[in-house]
């Protein structure tokens, strides 16, 4: 038995004890009294449990945000380059095949397309550091 099971016994006692001397007319009260007792216990105890669950939660998030994972790894990407590369070639055959040079541009526009959504993806601020410049560019020539 822990030391609130042992308070809580000596609140029962307590009641019990008072109800004996003064009679079934403050029977409800120190009943009503005593479980407000316990109730705050209960509070008490659920609102620890609550902020520890809490803080553990914010520990692991913090320690996620600390060390961030890649969304992919480098062999992903790799992967990624070779069988874009391997499929390619025959695009390329079909695009040059039944259109000529523009089905060969537009073949290889797809492919370099969809290599550079892949690499915006991998790395959201690949081109940010040209937009920028374009932008400081922009805003000093309306300065001018």
């Amino acid at each position: 038995m822990d030391a609130r099971d042992a308070d809580i016994k000596k609140e029962l006692n307590a009641t019990l004890h008072a109800r004996r001397e003064l009679g079934d007319d403050y029977e409800s009260a120190l009943v009503d009294s005593f479980m407000e007792k316990v109730d705050q216990r209960i509070d008490g105890a659920v609102e620890r449990r609550v902020r520890r669950q809490l803080a553990e939660q914010q520990m692991v998030v913090a320690r996620d945000s600390r060390s961030p994972q890649p969304t992919d790894s480098w062999g992903e990407r790799f992967g990624f380059g070779i069988v874009s590369l391997v499929l390619a070639i025959p695009l390329s055959a079909i695009g040059g095949g039944v259109a000529h040079l523009p089905g060969l541009l537009v073949a290889w526009a797809g492919i370099v397309g969809v290599n550079a959504f892949q690499a915006v993806r991998g790395n959201p601020n690949l081109f940010a550091g040209r937009r920028r410049s374009r932008e400081d560019r922009d805003r000093d020539a309306w300065e001018d």
